[in-house]
């Protein structure tokens, strides 16, 4: 396992790992409720969107994939031309944004819409992205160093 987070209910568990699966798991039990399928290479970042309704994983394999709870792919999301290391859901569940070795940040419409905004600044490997609690502002960390504010 690579990444893991917790559905906004405390009542499961989402999970990425090197077999290119995301998995969900009762948080209770423990028990794996079901396997998501579709990158080609590891999961290295896993969110649950705020109404728990969607989970978001990214991939070395360059895609940023949203699910639905169902358990189907809704979209597959690219433009990163190298493996992405980190996603977050806005607050609001009306973005997603995504950190990777190509060094931008891509904000997404996660209902299939097109690429929002394309964030560059940090001199190395965009590895941890989060939006602030309004939603206003995205927070970014990088292997220079540096954690930016962008917004």
């Amino acid at each position: 396992m690579y990444c893991v987070a917790f559905s906004p209910d405390g009542h499961r568990i989402v999970s990425g790992s090197r077999d290119q699966t995301v998995k969900v798991w009762e948080a209770e039990s423990g028990q794996e409720l079901f396997t998501l399928r579709g990158h080609t290479a590891q999961v290295m970042s896993v969110a649950f969107s705020p109404d728990g309704q969607r989970i978001v994983s990214g991939s070395y394999d360059r895609n940023v994939r949203v699910w639905a709870s169902d358990i189907r792919e809704v979209l597959t999301l690219r433009g990163h031309t190298a493996r992405i290391w980190s996603v977050a859901f806005s607050p609001d569940s009306r973005r997603i944004a995504s950190g990777s070795d190509d060094r931008t940040v891509r904000v997404w419409d996660p209902h299939g819409g097109p690429e929002v905004l394309v964030l560059r600044g940090h001199a190395a490997v965009f590895q941890a992205v989060a939006f602030s609690p309004d939603g206003r502002q995205i927070a970014t960390g990088s292997s220079d160093g540096l954690v930016k504010l962008w917004g």
